[in-house]
């Protein structure tokens, strides 16, 4: 590195930088210093660019434009991974398999889901542990019934975004739906055509129950199927507290209980 390259160095680290500007933002990755607020929602950034981009989030402006679809998106980042869908690239391999992802996020999960035993984040209500955070904050919502999904044309929120994904085509005519090929039935999502083909047509059946060998199409079916055979009842009414064995079973209390229809008995959440 020439003498120009090594002007400005950061005393924590050592690393250099050309000009002053770039050693000054680079020094809040070790102070933690975030300047820039966002005014509409209070989250704060190192640099203004990337509030500048965060603030699209708020303003609805999207000016990345799929030429293959009609999706818009607020960053360019979120464009490209798009596109991923379209090309069906994936560039992020597993280590541990011979699995290819879209993103390097979607590696990370598929690891600590698939090849760690490692369960770190526990539910406050019922001690159930998982191994992400985002599965434990979905879960959560179980206890809650919290309704995080909002929709922008009217006032109806959602526990699932593919709930509101659902809303959004059904009642305001707005996205896409997914096709089978071979029976023209209709879909809010990508993987329900995927399931229903499995179901419908192939007549697979890859998953197996350990207990008493009995198969079936999916793996969501597999894990709906396990709790015949154990006392466990891991299913909490956010209501009133009482817990169930089987969601549908929790779904026919929570209808009495709240006084309510869950969305999911309308759009058949599984």
């Amino acid at each position: 590195m020439n003498v120009h390259s090594s002007k400005y160095k950061c005393v924590e680290c050592g690393k250099c930088f050309k000009c002053k500007p770039a050693l000054t933002v680079h020094r809040r990755i070790h102070s933690g210093e975030k300047p820039f607020e966002c005014t509409v929602c209070g989250k704060r950034f190192t640099q203004s660019g990337n509030l500048d981009t965060h603030s699209r989030i708020h303003s609805g402006v999207k000016p990345f434009k799929c030429q293959l679809c009609d999706k818009a998106f607020s960053q360019l980042g979120n464009l490209n991974i798009h596109m991923r869908f379209h090309t069906r690239d994936k560039p992020y391999k597993c280590s541990l398999c011979d699995k290819s992802f879209t993103t390097s996020g979607h590696v990370h999960s598929h690891k600590r889901s698939v090849h760690s035993n490692r369960r770190p984040y526990d539910c406050r209500y019922c001690g159930k542990l998982f191994k992400s955070s985002c599965h434990l904050k979905r879960h959560v919502r179980t206890h809650t019934g919290a309704k995080p999904y909002s929709c922008r044309h009217c006032s109806e929120r959602f526990r699932w975004h593919h709930q509101l994904t659902a809303h959004l085509l059904m009642s305001h005519n707005i996205g896409n739906w997914f096709t089978c090929d071979i029976c023209q039935k209709k879909f809010s999502q990508r993987q329900c055509v995927k399931t229903h083909i499995l179901r419908c047509h192939e007549g697979l059946k890859p998953y197996v129950c350990d207990e008493c060998l009995k198969c079936f199409c999916t793996a969501s079916d597999l894990k709906e199927h396990q709790p015949k055979h154990s006392d466990v009842k891991h299913l909490c009414c956010g209501g009133c507290g009482k817990y169930f064995k089987y969601k549908k079973n929790l779904l026919k209390h929570f209808r009495r209980c709240s006084g309510v229809v869950p969305f999911s008995d309308i759009f058949g959440d599984k």
